[in-house]
């Protein structure tokens, strides 16, 4: 009886135990887990600061000489879903995807289409009043912000902070220009009344209606008089002589998107800008920044008379497969996984950089053409980079790295990267290919921007410190684009 009191003593002391250690743990692993994802981020950043700071501008050389067009505009950003509940504008019907906006209810479908899965999406307004009403409820709206707007404006700002010289071809009003860095130089018309683009931007989690957005983004509405006309390109060409820049940027072709231009007056000015950008040194780079385009026209257009003639092509996950599916001759593809897996991006970078060179040399004899030499793809929870081995593009790692840091930088409206404030959403481990077997690559803090080599080409991929304070998504491609360009010339 005695060992058997023992025993019992013994058995329940040890289940005793086994309770205050699982209780200790049940309450200790969240702090426990909060903890090592704070310092699983800390070294995440300090190794990717640590790989942009490895390349930088030479305070005492010269300034690197950057040329970007077109266009430029006045951001009004409001809150998207507080716009159009004060408009009354509430979900009816299905949503569905239009090239253009002409109503409120088109206005109400399209917003609906693009909000829920949390991707970016850029309309024309055909009408004017609409546009002006839209414009007028946004002035009246608390916490509404102006600032510079346009693909080229942004750019530029981006790269004159980062420490290059630029040349911005563009339609402007006076007050615009005196707000530009002074390293920025102005080609194009000034005008007293410039171009409004109206951004509803919207935080993940916001509900609308019966709508959840899935990610913080953006939907953003323009009724443009001058940009779509390429006005500046003149007068940009004519300073571009003597400015001989290192690397010529061209963006903002989306203006002309579903805009109802003259019979032929787009494909003339397309072709002006080709002829343009033909006569371009061999040795100055020439990057396309894409954009959403839904008009199959224009991007015929643009395959035809841009893209051949551009070393480097930069886009994010919509734009990808959206030029990709074109280019295998199929529709236009209007709404893309807005969170890609890395192998699927890989596959259709791989692809498209296959399909463009390919196009280059079967049109070889055409000697103004240029291979694609560099890709650039931003997403959400990462960056992904391919340049061709031999090719001018220099610092791959670094400028993927600062591409990555540039992401949180803007969305969060600050230079300076706050963890707290930060979240990884890139898989611990990606495929390189969705092709069965395909090697993996794993996260690593120490080292997170992973580098190979395939074909004639490099592979760069980092993770994005996603900004949780979201101050800003309108812009952000540009920026990364700009950041990732800046170490590469």
């Amino acid at each position: 009886m005695e060992g058997r009191s023992r025993f019992s003593v013994m058995k329940y002391g040890s289940a005793l135990s086994l309770l205050v250690v699982l209780l200790a743990y049940w309450f200790r692993t969240p702090q426990n887990n909060n903890n090592m994802l704070d310092d699983r981020l800390d070294a995440v950043l300090s190794s990717l600061l640590r790989a942009e700071s490895k390349v930088g501008i030479d305070s005492h050389a010269a300034r690197p000489r950057v040329a970007i067009g077109f266009g430029g505009c006045i951001d009004l950003i409001v809150d998207g879903v507080t716009l159009l509940n004060k408009m009354g504008l509430t979900p009816s019907g299905q949503p569905l995807h239009h090239d253009y906006i002409e109503n409120t209810e088109q206005l109400i479908q399209s917003f609906a289409y693009f909000f829920p899965p949390g991707a970016a999406a850029e309309r024309f307004v055909i009408n004017d009043t609409l546009f002006s009403e839209l414009v007028e409820a946004s002035r009246e709206l608390p916490g509404n912000r102006w600032s510079v707007g346009g693909n080229a404006p942004v750019m530029a700002g981006r790269m004159a902070t980062e420490g290059c010289d630029v040349l911005l071809g563009g339609t402007f009003s006076p007050d615009f220009t005196e707000v530009l860095s002074g390293h920025i130089a102005v080609a194009g018309n000034i005008v007293e009344e410039p171009d409004i683009h109206l951004i509803l931007e919207y935080p993940m989690g916001a509900s609308w209606g019966q709508y959840t957005s899935r990610r913080a983004n953006r939907y953003i509405v323009h009724s443009d008089d001058h940009n779509p006309y390429l006005d500046s390109m003149e007068d940009f060409a004519d300073k571009l002589k003597d400015f001989q820049p290192d690397l010529l940027v061209v963006g903002g072709l989306q203006m002309m998107d579903s805009f109802p231009f003259q019979s032929g007056e787009r494909e003339r000015l397309l072709s002006r800008l080709a002829d343009l950008l033909s006569s371009s040194h061999p040795r100055t780079g020439v990057h396309f920044e894409m954009a959403s385009f839904v008009d199959e026209d224009l991007m015929e257009d643009l395959l035809r008379l841009v893209i051949p003639h551009s070393d480097s092509l930069g886009m994010n996950e919509q734009e990808l497969p959206n030029l990709l599916s074109l280019m295998k001759g199929t529709n236009i593809t209007v709404l893309s996984d807005p969170n890609p897996r890395v192998a699927t991006v890989l596959d259709q970078m791989r692809e498209l950089y296959r399909l463009v060179n390919q196009h280059h040399r079967e049109a070889e004899a055409d000697a103004e053409g240029r291979p694609l030499t560099r890709l650039h793809v931003h997403t959400l929870a990462f960056q992904a980079m391919i340049v061709t081995r031999g090719s001018q593009w220099k610092n791959i790692m670094s400028a993927t790295a600062k591409a990555s840091l540039t992401a949180n930088r803007h969305v969060c409206g600050s230079s300076d990267i706050d963890p707290s404030k930060a979240r990884l959403i890139m898989d611990d481990s990606f495929a390189i290919s969705r092709q069965e077997g395909s090697q993996r690559i794993p996260l690593q803090e120490a080292r997170p921007v992973s580098c190979w080599e395939e074909d004639d080409y490099q592979v760069c991929v980092a993770p994005v410190l996603v900004c949780t304070d979201v101050y800003q998504t309108a812009g952000g491609g540009d920026n990364v684009s700009a950041a990732g360009l800046v170490l590469q010339i």
